[in-house]
């Protein structure tokens, strides 16, 4: 990736007043080891990023935060995480906050925490988030159960975000509910409107990964550290075997990782009481929140995500800046369709941009939820290293579902600007889902994936279906002689036939 020149455009300084929001601190920690013996649960993940955040803003602890806020986490059920966050750190905040499930999660909290610093409403908010997978994996192959807490019954955070369900009862009574099986689909999807076969592609999403490895590999937060060649992240092999097609391993989100990430934010008059320096200071320019149509199968099309442009272009606007003028860039990686999904909407070109300042999840490492966390804290430094450039994060949740975008910069606010361009999506054209019953026949192939077991032999296909009249239609089949045949070649834009139930049979 290349690194792209300046802003070319810069908005004029806007003199912060003492209710503007400014991130004053950022703090990243990994646990590495492989032993049982080092383990530590979330919460001890999550303060030890605190401290490290609490360190880059050369403050001697923890400030007395109003409220501590927590990305919501999975791999250890707590009740109330924050409330033993808050206890680890020695602080009784007004506010312990939980976020609804989703990697827009972070930046939406950054968003909403700006808004809520300029009203008044919060002076000081500790925001943090942090996963225990590998520990927990480890555990369980060693039979080993852990003793950490959970809180007493009714004790629970306030939940913050918007809770959207991702996938409809047609989708779930039919098993297609998983990241793991949607993503590959939105990939052959943007094969078919590429042009390019399944080699050629496959080869594309090597160079595409591998350039995130090599950020990775510079990257002494990224959970791996070694470069990998394209070849080796495309090719099927017994330590990258095939997940969904056309997805090995190596090109899906890792989340068997022991991280955690925090932000620490508050107003200028805060910042200045505390007496963090100025150069510390990175401000929250503007902020979108949105969504596309909220389940897949009312999605137009697998291969254009009009949310994000909508959304994007108007975090953009709200700063007074273009996609040109932004310096630092790091796009929402779970997986290389997401990638391409969101540089595609936001104009930006992978083979001459920067788009990744961590290595992405598969990589960087994936934790769930908080991936995003780990972003935001690794542009604030570059931002800091730059100053006067802009930053632009991308944050997606679901099904290439939930976005939220923030833009940021050392360049001095007025107030942040935040904006939830909803409306005009809900507006954009829709598809409606055919009963099986009702799409008995012919259809055609729009976007598919083939699941594969763990020894390497495909088991469930998965289509998404054109009807003549325009419907959707879902189309699965287990049977082995459909499974081969949709591993190879190309079914974009074949005939397949769908009986009652919506299992393929083949024309």
């Amino acid at each position: 990736m290349t690194t792209a020149p300046g802003p070319t455009h810069r908005p004029t300084p806007r003199q912060p007043d003492d209710r503007t929001a400014v991130i004053i601190g950022v703090g990243q920690f990994v646990n590495r080891s492989d032993s049982l013996a080092d383990a530590l649960e979330p919460v001890a993940l999550m303060e030890q990023a605190v401290l490290a955040a609490s360190t880059d803003a050369k403050l001697d602890g923890p400030p007395a935060a109003d409220a501590v806020r927590v990305v919501g986490q999975l791999s250890w059920r707590y009740g109330n995480t924050t409330r033993f966050l808050a206890k680890r750190l020695g602080l009784e905040p007004a506010r312990l906050d939980y976020t609804t499930m989703g990697g827009n999660s972070p930046q939406s909290l950054v968003n909403q925490t700006a808004l809520q610093i300029q009203s008044g409403e919060i002076d000081i908010a500790i925001l943090a988030g942090g996963e225990a997978t590998k520990t927990r994996q480890r555990g369980r192959a060693a039979g080993v159960e852990f003793d950490w807490p959970k809180s007493d019954p009714g004790d629970e955070p306030t939940i913050v975000g918007e809770d959207l369900h991702m996938a409809m009862d047609a989708e779930i009574q039919r098993g297609i509910v998983a990241p793991v099986q949607h993503y590959p689909m939105f990939e052959t999807a943007i094969r078919a409107a590429s042009g390019r076969t399944f080699d050629e592609h496959q080869a594309h999403l090597g160079r595409l990964y591998a350039d995130l490895s090599a950020v990775a590999a510079t990257n002494p937060y990224a959970w791996i550290q070694e470069a990998k060649s394209a070849d080796e992240i495309v090719t099927v092999t017994d330590r990258n075997r095939m997940i969904g097609l056309p997805y090995p391993k190596l090109l899906n989100s890792n989340n068997g990782v022991d991280m955690a990430a925090a932000v620490i934010m508050c107003s200028v008059g805060a910042a200045r009481r505390l007496g963090v320096p100025e150069d510390r200071w990175v401000f929250p320019h503007a902020g979108t929140d949105c969504h596309e149509h909220q389940f897949v199968s009312n999605r137009h099309t697998f291969s254009r995500t009009p949310a994000i442009e909508i959304g994007g272009r108007r975090a953009l606007e709200l700063a007074g800046i273009g996609i040109d003028d932004v310096s630092v860039i790091d796009l929402y990686s779970c997986f290389p369709a997401a990638v391409q999904l969101g540089a595609q909407s936001l104009g930006i070109d992978l083979a001459t941009r920067q788009w990744s300042r961590t290595g992405g999840m598969t990589f960087a490492g994936g934790p769930w939820n908080n991936y995003v966390m780990h972003a935001i804290a690794t542009v604030v430094n570059d931002l800091r290293e730059r100053p006067g450039e802009y930053g632009l994060v991308w944050a997606n949740g679901g099904f290439v579902t939930k976005h939220a975008f923030g833009v940021y910069s050392t360049v001095p606010v007025g107030e942040f600007r935040h904006d939830k361009p909803q409306s005009e999506i809900d507006a954009l054209p829709r598809r409606e889902l055919a009963a099986p019953a009702d799409a008995v026949g012919t259809a055609t192939v729009e976007a598919y994936t083939v699941m594969f077991d763990r020894d390497g032999s495909p088991d469930r296909s998965i289509a998404a279906c054109l009807l003549d009249d325009g419907r959707r239609a879902w189309g699965t089949s287990d049977v082995t002689e459909v499974t081969a045949a949709m591993s190879e070649g190309e079914w974009v834009g074949r005939s397949v036939d769908l009986d009652a139930a919506g299992d393929i049979h083949l024309v």
